[in-house]
């Protein structure tokens, strides 16, 4: 086999083992704090220790994961200051993508977002948070698309996994999920009309309400465990909004 091929194979499975260990940190099944079992993950996904820590080192670069010497990889903690950090930039990315979608959307790509909305929309109707989320993050990843920026794209995708994650630290109340659900409607509605002005503006309070949401959620844990607000959550990784 050509030794190019060779790399190519290597290379998706280092890719598609970062995706794995992404989506266990996302999701809160390595919560924050926890060492990373390296030989655990090894013997459950059949791989070797080479594209485990190559997929540690790209999570690393996204801050999911902290990397010690000698002693292995750490999940991040999730900190206020990293919030504060990571939500305006995401916020200016996001609204960044509706301006450019409204300019260079298809049909077929409206027609995608317009089923993935009416499939969160269902979602939230049931109370079935998990598929809500599931739906809610096509739509921004069809927005995204849409824009055919490459450039952005991987700028946003970047940071994009550090805010699916904080929102596991943040209580749901019936009224953020309907303001949210809310806000959807009118993200819809601006995508339909190709007006990039206001898409840009509602994307962007949709992540300084989803901040705003998860701070007060992140103070809690922390005054309830007897520490410091604006500093680090362990173990309090709960359902979202």
């Amino acid at each position: 086999m050509p030794e190019p091929f060779k790399a190519l194979q290597r290379k998706t499975l280092h890719e598609e083992l970062t995706q794995v260990l992404r989506d266990l940190i996302v999701h809160g099944d390595l919560g924050p704090g926890v060492k990373v079992p390296e030989k655990d993950l090894c013997e459950a996904y059949g791989v070797s220790r080479t594209p485990l820590r190559e997929a540690l080192k790209v999570l690393a670069s996204e801050g999911l994961v902290v990397l010690e010497p000698n002693r292995g990889a750490r999940v991040s903690r999730i900190t206020q200051q990293d919030l504060d950090e990571v939500f305006p930039v995401m916020g200016a990315l996001e609204a960044l993508a509706g301006e450019l979608a409204c300019r260079n959307i298809t049909p077929a790509e409206l027609e995608e977002i317009r089923r993935h909305h009416e499939a969160m929309l269902a979602h939230y109707r049931a109370g079935d948070l998990s598929g809500y989320y599931a739906a809610n993050q096509s739509i921004h990843e069809g927005i995204l698309g849409a824009a055919k920026n490459p450039t952005l794209a991987a700028h946003y995708r970047s940071l994009s996994a550090r805010v699916q994650r904080a929102r596991y630290v943040a209580n749901t109340t019936p009224d953020r999920w309907a303001q949210a659900v809310e806000e959807h409607e009118r993200i819809m509605a601006h995508l339909t009309a190709r007006d990039g002005i206001k898409l840009a503006a509602i994307l962007r309070r949709h992540l300084e309400n989803k901040l705003r949401a998860v701070s007060q959620s992140l103070a809690g844990a922390e005054q309830a465990e007897g520490r410091p607000t604006r500093r680090t959550t362990e173990d309090c990784i709960q359902s979202g909004g």
